[in-house]
């Protein structure tokens, strides 16, 4: 039997105490990493950190702003001066914003929100820890995006430029980081049907389409998003997590400039 996906890997994770990031750590950690989280909120980052230690993972934790430049640079720093050097990391940053609304009742400020909030924290982290990675050592960077960057219908201007933005970046960073043994790849899923019940705000964000049908937001997504795939259900928060864990390690080692498509056949590639 072969032993864990990320064995001896030292993994960074920023939005470290979301659904996703916390869903991530926890899959990383059973995999054999030894994992850094990083966040805004230290209660949301010590619960993850308690479910790590309680399976027996190695995590530290860290309060961190990711859109100020020299905190995240100095926490990279660290993390790489512990570890002697950071093997995977993974942007699960979340940025509220709005969707539903149209041009003509668009903010300019609303409709940067998520175009300048997800493409700066992208920045600012990719360009902190790519500086320990690589040489010997393989190196990834994994990004998260959405459906919406293929999407052509109304109300997600914002989100939808966002998201496409999220992945040009992915594909051009792949190719520049490449001479150096890193890999970037972009995972772009559906929306995550347990996601709320774990305390994403895209039970917030789903709330008032699912009102305006008469749903919960559980009912809408998974009696309204999820009949739009092809596999009539959305992603959970282990599909995401499990992709991740197999895209970091060496079995995806030939995987690189590209997006792992997450949406059960929402959008097919």
């Amino acid at each position: 039997m072969s032993g864990p996906l990320l064995a001896d890997r030292t993994a960074v994770i920023y939005g470290g105490g979301g659904a996703i990031g916390g869903a991530v750590a926890r899959v990383f950690a059973r995999e054999g990493a030894r994992v850094f989280i990083a966040g805004r909120t230290q209660a949301k980052l010590d619960a993850v950190a308690r479910d790590l230690a309680a399976a027996g993972g190695e995590v530290e934790t860290a309060q961190v702003d990711v859109l100020d430049q020299q905190a995240v640079q100095e926490h990279a720093d660290a993390v790489a001066a512990t570890a002697g050097g950071i093997d995977v990391a993974l942007n699960a940053v979340s940025v509220p914003h709005d969707q539903g609304t149209l041009l003509a009742d668009l903010s300019l400020e609303e409709f940067m929100r998520p175009i300048d909030g997800f493409l700066r924290t992208l920045f600012i982290t990719s360009k902190a820890v790519a500086r320990h990675m690589g040489r010997e050592r393989p190196g990834v960077i994994l990004t998260l995006s959405e459906p919406g960057s293929k999407l052509a219908v109304g109300g997600i201007l914002g989100h939808s430029v966002s998201a496409a933005g999220k992945e040009a970046f992915s594909r051009v960073l792949a190719a520049e980081l490449a001479p150096g043994n890193i890999r970037v790849v972009c995972i772009r899923p559906h929306a995550v049907v347990d996601a709320p019940a774990a305390g994403s705000y895209t039970g917030d964000l789903f709330a008032p389409m699912a009102a305006a049908g008469g749903q919960s937001v559980q009912e809408f997504l998974e009696g309204g998003l999820a009949q739009g795939t092809l596999l009539k259900r959305l992603p959970a928060l282990r599909d995401v997590a499990e992709t991740a864990a197999f895209l970091a390690s060496d079995r995806a080692g030939a995987v690189t400039g590209t997006v792992a498509n997450l949406s059960a056949g929402a959008l097919v590639d």
